[in-house]
């Protein structure tokens, strides 16, 4: 790490200072224009982003934006890497190039204003930071000025923002002049030139979630708001969230770039009691009208059914079991009486110390599980005795659930991914690690990264997962989320159906597809989402990949793809020598070359293929399959057939 600076003798009212990559071809250059702050990027001497105004809008107070003058600049160098607890790779390099931009008005009361750039290969990213100062304590947003000047021809893909089922909408391509509407980030573009261009956010805290909508030519930031109106109240000092621009010349590329996950800190306690896993579920049989939340006849939730479960995840190999159901509130209409949910008072036919003894005598974790509806107020009031609750009967992971439009914080109704939505998805997690309790959030608010600050957040939803079968969902779905909501961090998409042609719940997609999303789709909690008996009597050939697969990886390397068409990624067993590699496709069949450059030289690895079989199909034949072995080497090329709505998967296991 290197570190240098400069200091001004005089403001500068007008100035041009170019921050590059550490390879040179990324260039960011921020300017002072007659007291106003913008900035553009280029790669390799071309345009990725045109001159884009910067600033802050205030609530009662002039914009931060205008009339400043530059009183020093300081630069750093950082070339360092660090060790993920879990991820799609162990060791990941940051390496970027720095320059703060401290500016202060000319004008009164001569506020104050940091601009912090960082330049990385893959990429660049800003953020404001307002110091303390004695003019200026506290800070009402009212929006930004924060503005990506993308050329409007560029093609999307995006979800829409500030609707009712938050991020669970399918992906759309468009052009960027028909974004009239607000999208949700990750927002993917590629430019006519060529470029593919990612627009998110890192390290979002204590602020509303960064949207994106078309003013005027350009693509500027709509924060979301709270009830009021206002972006987000906060006290000095502060740093807004990064905003970032991942650059990428294929598609494939923006899936490798760790920059999210490298803008934010460290961790700042030690997490070595983090254990990524798999789990079974009391879940799926609820969704195929078998069982039922609420308790009754047919009530999931049981202390009988708890240990079947429980048995099942012994015999199988896989280390948990979620219980949906389980607690007091699923009465009735669950969605409106969300307010009643009791998070430490079981059902009459649910015993929870019977559960948990059973399961830690067969060496089988319990994933507890918090359904809030989005009532956050009746949420915290339980939430620490809720955790602790958890800890005495040994449980440590929790599956959380915000269903609902809308969140009730403080008697209001809130976005999901409003300030007060970031702050109480925050506290829930720091909480969280306090009791060693590691979660899988859904209803999310959207990954930034702050899973390497906090890696007790094993994975999240915040997308369509196969909850949405039956009709909702589409194979080019699972096409668009590495290229778009997987960029953001992992997913729990509740993969491993293999009851694919359930009349009440019919799966988009052929049975051997269902392995390959434990490959596509990273998470580092895994769902072996349907019942046992499709696993142990129906296919249990097939669901020897799912034991195998890791929920963690030494490295990932994306091997083919087209947004929204196909995707395939080889990924190395943490810590291991043994590779696997997934495959989806869309509606369309296609075969695949793979060309194992990436494996060990001179050694050899038996590969158990699973495929779709020549007429299989998501719609006619979904359980056409085909499995068999060959011995591979590193520089050899196999084809791999896709059926429509098909994929596949692949185990090397090092000889």
């Amino acid at each position: 790490m290197s570190l240098f600076g400069s200091l001004f003798k005089k403001p500068k009212r007008d100035a041009i200072y170019e921050v590059k990559s550490p390879n040179k071809r990324v260039v960011l250059t921020f300017m002072v224009d007659n007291g106003q702050i913008s900035y553009f990027v280029h790669k390799d001497e071309k345009i990725i982003l045109r001159k884009s105004r910067l600033g802050l809008i205030l609530n009662d107070a002039s914009p931060l934006a205008d009339n400043f003058s530059v009183v020093r600049v300081y630069s750093r160098s950082v070339d360092e890497n660090w060790t993920a607890y879990w991820g799609e790779q162990r060791e990941i390099r940051n390496n970027y190039n720095e320059t703060a931009v401290y500016l202060e008005e000319n004008v009164e009361p001569n506020r104050l204003l940091t601009m912090r750039f960082r330049v990385f290969d893959d990429g660049i990213a800003f953020r404001y930071e307002v110091p303390a100062q004695p003019e200026m304590e506290k800070m009402v947003v009212a929006d930004e000025i924060t503005e990506f000047s993308v050329d409007s021809n560029s093609r999307s893909w995006s979800i829409p923002a500030y609707q009712p089922d938050r991020y669970e909408y399918d992906y759309v391509e468009r052009p960027v002049y028909n974004l009239t509407e607000s999208v949700h980030t990750p927002l993917t573009i590629q430019t006519p030139i060529g470029h593919y261009i990612s627009i998110h956010e890192a390290a979002l805290y204590n602020y509303g979630s960064m949207t994106i909508k078309l003013n005027n030519s350009s693509l500027k930031s709509d924060i979301t708001p709270l009830s009021d109106g206002m972006k987000a109240y906060v006290e000095l000092p502060f740093s807004t969230p990064w905003r970032t621009v991942t650059i990428a010349h294929d598609p494939l590329d923006l899936t490798t770039s760790r920059m999210i996950l490298n803008l934010n800190d460290p961790p700042r306690e030690n997490f070595d009691w983090v254990e990524p896993t798999k789990f079974l579920g009391i879940w799926w049989a609820m969704f195929v009208g078998e069982w039922t939340w609420a308790p009754g006849e047919r009530h999931g939730a049981t202390t009988e059914h708890a240990f079947q479960y429980i048995d099942a995840c012994k015999r199988l190999g896989i280390p948990a079991l979620l219980i949906e159901g389980w607690n007091e509130g699923w009465e009735g209409d669950w969605l409106e009486n969300g307010v009643n949910n009791k998070f430490m008072v079981s059902t009459p036919d649910f015993d929870m110390k019977a559960v948990t003894d059973y399961a830690r005598q067969n060496g089988v974790e319990i994933v507890g599980h918090h359904e809030t509806v989005g009532f956050v107020d009746n949420y915290e009031n339980q939430l620490e005795d809720a955790y602790k609750f958890l800890v005495q009967y040994g449980i440590r992971y929790v599956k959380s659930g915000y269903a609902g439009s809308k969140m009730t914080i403080g008697g209001h109704r809130e976005y999901h991914h409003s300030q007060l939505g970031v702050l109480h998805y925050q506290k829930a997690l720091e909480l969280a690690a306090k009791y060693h309790i590691m979660l899988d959030v859904h209803e999310p608010i959207k990954g930034t990264g702050i899973e390497r600050t906090w890696p007790n957040l094993l994975t999240r939803e915040g997308a369509r997962g196969q909850e949405y079968e039956g009709g909702a969902l589409v194979p080019s779905h699972a096409c668009h989320l590495p290229y778009t909501r997987l960029l953001s961090g992992g997913m729990d998409y509740t993969s491993g159906i293999f009851d694919v042609a359930n009349f009440s719940k019919r799966i988009a997609s052929t049975i051997v597809r269902q392995l390959a999303y434990y490959v596509t789709i990273y998470s580092s909690m895994q769902m072996a989402a349907d019942r046992p008996q499709f696993y142990e009597e129906s296919h249990p050939d097939l669901f020897q990949f799912i034991r195998d697969v890791p929920t963690r990886f030494e490295r990932s390397i994306p091997l083919l793809g087209e947004i929204g068409k196909s995707f395939v990624v080889a990924r190395q067993e943490w810590k291991g020598s043994n590779w696997f590699i997934g495959g989806v496709t869309n509606e369309e069949g296609r075969k695949v070359e793979l060309y194992l450059d990436f494996l060990e030289p001179d050694v050899n690895y038996t590969a158990t293929i699973y495929r779709d079989s020549e007429d299989a199909h998501y719609r006619d034949h979904q359980l056409g399959y085909v499995i068999e072995e060959k011995v591979l080497r590193r520089g050899d090329k196999i084809d791999v057939y896709m059926a429509p709505g098909g994929g596949f998967a692949i185990k090397l296991a090092k000889q």
